[in-house]
């Protein structure tokens, strides 16, 4: 990353950083004291970002610099005004992650897509049919929310916020919210018709999330999405390894990749859908 710029920590930035992305700029902020830091992807980019942030401080591209604000905010809290959602999902996720170590199977049974209950022979899985005539709905997508580690939780919760936010700021944060949910059933359920009753993580959104944003970077790309081509060569190539029995070979054990896969290609099925409804609109 090249650093190129640092600016007051009170200043709204998010014209700017949707300006960036629209111009396919890669880039991240980040907070140190009392000031943002832009960071670069691409040293080349440099010319052109300069351009746009002197736009941007002339008032041209619609909001400048905000007044300051009496307190400065706390990382957390520009997470939750960047991308409210993104920022909630993964607040969630921890807070479920970290409760399955005081409340132990009970957080566990409740979020996992059948119920089940002990018995003389041990613990019996229900059926999802049963599960879903009886009201318990919620179970087509908690299991996203489950993770069984912090290397788990970590790389999942890293791709939800890369690739969450840039929905949530170029789309809103109903249609992120429409995309997760989908994504959610869809990967739960590839999962779950392998035979497959215990399992969790929302990889299989952020496979879809990944799909989502590079196709409607081609189908849409006057709409700022971006991701870097190796980005999207490394996760693919990812999820190709951990279908073959090497994953297994050296210790990553059990892999969700109907998840994954399902996900991916719900996530590109909701871009094509997007990309229509936007052109219908124009």
């Amino acid at each position: 990353m090249y650093r190129l710029l640092a600016m007051p920590g009170d200043l709204d930035t998010r014209a700017l950083r949707q300006a960036l992305w629209q111009q396919h700029i890669g880039h991240r902020f980040t907070q140190q004291e009392d000031q943002q830091i832009l960071w670069l992807a691409d040293p080349e980019q440099r010319d052109e970002a300069v351009r746009l942030i002197e736009r941007w401080q002339r008032g041209d591209l619609a909001a400048a610099a905000a007044a300051p604000r009496r307190r400065r905010p706390s990382v957390t809290g520009q997470a939750f005004r960047q991308a409210p959602l993104a920022a909630g999902l993964i607040a969630l996720c921890v807070a479920i992650f970290l409760g399955m170590s005081v409340f132990g199977d009970a957080i566990l049974r409740a979020l996992i897509i059948v119920p089940v209950h002990p018995s003389a022979q041990g613990l019996v899985a229900g059926s999802l049919g049963d599960a879903l005539a009886g009201g318990q709905i919620w179970r087509l997508v908690t299991p996203a929310l489950l993770h069984f580690g912090w290397m788990h939780l970590i790389f999942n919760m890293l791709w939800l916020w890369y690739f969450g936010r840039q929905v949530e700021a170029l789309q809103g944060s109903r249609w992120l919210a429409l995309i997760v949910v989908i994504a959610a059933v869809v990967s739960n359920l590839a999962q779950y018709f392998t035979g497959t009753l215990l399992f969790g993580g929302m990889s299989g959104v952020d496979y879809a999330l990944l799909g989502y944003v590079w196709l409607m970077s081609r189908l849409r790309p006057e709409r700022g999405y971006f991701v870097p081509q190796m980005l999207v060569v490394f996760m693919l190539g990812w999820m190709v390894f951990t279908m073959t029995g090497l994953a297994d070979a050296i210790g990553f054990g059990n892999v969700a990749n109907e998840a994954h896969l399902g996900g991916l290609l719900a996530g590109l099925l909701m871009a094509v859908v997007a990309a229509r409804l936007m052109r219908r609109a124009a």
